[in-house]
């Protein structure tokens, strides 16, 4: 039968089945590719654990044993004929239990070399474990305590909370009280005004000006009215910037100190170096386990027999191997050819710094290492470079960017270096403002609207000109 019906569902199957999904190995490839260098080295001790006839060396293996291994891996699937039958739940069984202990083991170790770290209401607790509170007030402290939190502010307004717990309000008083004697200092306050008002009173500046400034004056030093605080307190503007520095001073958030954060330790993919007149690259391959295909099996080739289903297995793990290390192999190279063209095109910034930076995009680079922008997106994901002038993000050496009136080119870090320069020049009795930054970078041949000013403005954390005036 033919005809309209048939050819479109002819067309059906056939978008059907071009829509396939990634193939497990194209997808573990990808997942290569895209992986941050620690991230790679779990995935690798995944598979390590998974694939039996993987093995960490402990050093590199030259180019020619890879080689040799490569030619021996198909003479060595004829031999899987004659390999035990118990071969596979034996080496399996084996080498999981090993990998397990020696993982354990260094589990342990890390674990073991952890040092434990305080929370602030553990910092509290103890403190108030040592003062002289009556057992009356110590599970009302303890409640207040468990209420604080990480920046150190109270949960709640007490007032309110005597009414909904049915908590006699002088009791609470006195407990606050005591733990706003605590450690760090300013803690237990219930807004920002009271943390900068105990601080002050510790320094035994109750009767200062900073003390009358933020006890009634906050809102308007926030906005740097100056010279509106000056006249309500009968004193000069200068005075009010005097007392405004040392207010400055004073920490906002005194928990903060034991809020527990993650290690930011940056563990750089890739390292950029001098070397004579130029530059010499180095994958890190410190952290990446150097893997082969196991010899182990040849030991036991001989005992016996081996079934179909165990040739197959081996055959099946021995593949997914290489194809692994193919592809660890094949993330390091296209790493190496992005850096390589990162270091060509940005090589004012490697030699004078990050004023020197130009605009580039990804496509550029993928044309000249010959892969599809998408690889370039992946490969660079997540990953640093670590620079003669510090470790940058990857995906920092692609902005993009400006074309000055004589031609040059600068890319928008450029650019916001050059405001940020200027604010820093500025007088700050005077400082400048958007449009005046906007004329000043046009007398460097760098035309760019204000509102861009103002956004860059904005990414620096630089306030806008009247929160920078000083008086």
């Amino acid at each position: 039968m033919s005809g309209p019906g048939l050819h479109q569902q002819h067309s059906q199957s056939q978008t059907l089945a071009q829509t396939q999904k990634l193939s497990p190995q194209m997808q573990q490839s990808l997942a290569v590719l895209q992986a941050p260098t620690l991230e790679l080295r779990k995935l690798i001790q995944q598979e390590l654990e998974e694939n039996p006839v993987l093995e960490d060396l402990t050093e590199d293996i030259s180019l020619d044993e890879k080689q040799a291994e490569d030619e021996e891996f198909e003479r060595e699937f004829e031999e899987l004929s004659q390999l035990d039958d118990d071969w596979r739940e034996h080496m399996a069984m084996h080498r999981s239990a090993t990998r397990r202990d020696d993982a354990g083991d260094k589990h342990q170790f890390i674990m073991d070399s952890l040092i434990e770290h305080e929370t602030l209401q553990e910092h509290l607790l103890h403190q108030l474990g040592l003062s002289d509170i009556t057992e009356a007030d110590r599970p009302t402290a303890e409640m207040l305590i468990g209420n604080i939190d990480e920046d150190g502010f109270l949960a709640f307004k007490i007032e309110d909370y005597a009414l909904t717990a049915r908590i006699p309000l002088p009791r609470l008083t006195r407990c606050l009280k005591l733990i706003q004697g605590f450690h760090p200092v300013g803690v237990g306050a219930e807004d920002l005004r009271e943390c900068l008002l105990i601080q002050l009173a510790r320094l035994g500046k109750e009767h200062s000006l900073e003390y009358r400034i933020v006890d009634k004056h906050l809102g308007d030093l926030a906005h740097k009215r100056y010279p509106q605080i000056a006249r309500r307190l009968g004193v000069t503007p200068h005075q009010i910037t005097l007392a405004a520095e040392l207010i400055g001073t004073l920490d906002p958030k005194p928990g903060s100190i034991f809020a527990e954060t993650a290690n930011n330790y940056i563990t750089p993919d890739i390292f950029v170096e001098r070397d004579g007149s130029g530059f010499a690259i180095k994958i890190n391959n410190e952290q990446v386990p150097h893997l082969r295909i196991s010899s182990a099996y040849k030991d036991i080739m001989a005992q016996a027999d081996s079934t179909k289903q165990a040739r197959e297995y081996i055959r099946d793990k021995i593949r997914g191997g290489k194809f692994l290390i193919r592809s660890i192999a094949q993330r390091q190279d296209t790493m190496r050819g992005i850096t390589e063209q990162i270091v060509k095109h940005q090589d004012e910034f490697f030699r004078r710094g990050t004023d020197f930076l130009k605009p580039m995009n990804m496509a550029q680079i993928a044309d000249i290492v010959g892969v599809h922008e998408t690889t370039v997106s992946r490969a660079i994901s997540g990953k640093y470079i670590s620079t003669p002038h510090g470790v940058f993000e990857m995906r920092y050496f692609f902005k993009p960017g400006y074309t000055t009136d004589s031609g040059q080119d600068l890319s928008n870090t450029s650019v916001k270096n050059a405001i940020a320069e200027l604010v820093k020049a500025e007088d700050s009795t005077k400082p400048l403002s958007d449009e005046k930054i906007v004329s000043e970078l046009k007398e460097r041949g760098i035309t760019i609207a204000r509102r861009t000013v103002a956004k860059y403005r904005d990414a620096l954390n630089i306030l806008p000109s009247h929160l920078r005036k000083s008086y």
